[in-house]
């Protein structure tokens, strides 16, 4: 009987998620990420959005979600890709992220949603500090799906302090 071995930290002491956690991989241009399931709300299919004045390039705009305003961001954008056009597979995913010790509601419109699973066995792995296309903090780790490299996103990086204080105004300190 083989015991798994401990995960050593990621550089600045975080670390590596956990490969027993479910995923919801999605598609951004020609790679795939995974959300941790338990950021995940919801998928929703897109609708049309509302642009307020003065929001960053990266916030589509805002949809009403029962009732509510929820602030959209635009995965490609946040990535440094330009904007896509919305096809039949676009999906908004509705995320909770951590800010200022509570969860702050916010979609994510991503290219496509694939599905929810874990990942392959082989392991997650550190993500590389050079030579990736995104800032490294916002990368939790590297795992396979299906034997195809799958980026495993840290939403709580993925979104600066300012798009999180313009998702949650209500905030304290924001």
């Amino acid at each position: 009987m083989s015991l798994p071995l401990p995960v050593p930290p990621r550089s600045g002491g975080a670390a590596l998620p956990s490969p027993d956690r479910s995923y919801v991989t999605v598609g951004v241009d020609q790679e795939v990420f995974a959300l941790d399931v338990g950021h995940v709300r919801e998928v929703l299919d897109p609708q049309p959005f509302t642009r307020l004045p003065d929001m960053p390039p990266s916030v589509r705009g805002v949809i009403d979600v029962r009732g509510q305003s929820l602030p959209v961001f635009d995965l490609r954008v946040k990535f440094g890709l330009p904007p896509g056009e919305q096809t039949a597979h676009t999906r908004v995913v509705v995320l909770e992220v951590p800010f200022a010790g509570q969860p702050v509601v916010l979609g994510a419109l991503t290219d496509r949603v694939f599905e929810v699973t874990a990942l392959d066995d082989t392991g997650i792995e550190r993500p590389a500090e050079l030579g990736m296309r995104w800032r490294s903090e916002a990368v939790a780790g590297l795992g396979r799906r299906h034997g195809r490299l799958v980026i495993i996103l840290d939403v709580a990086h993925v979104f600066s302090l300012t798009d999180l204080s313009l998702a949650a105004p209500d905030v304290p300190g924001s």
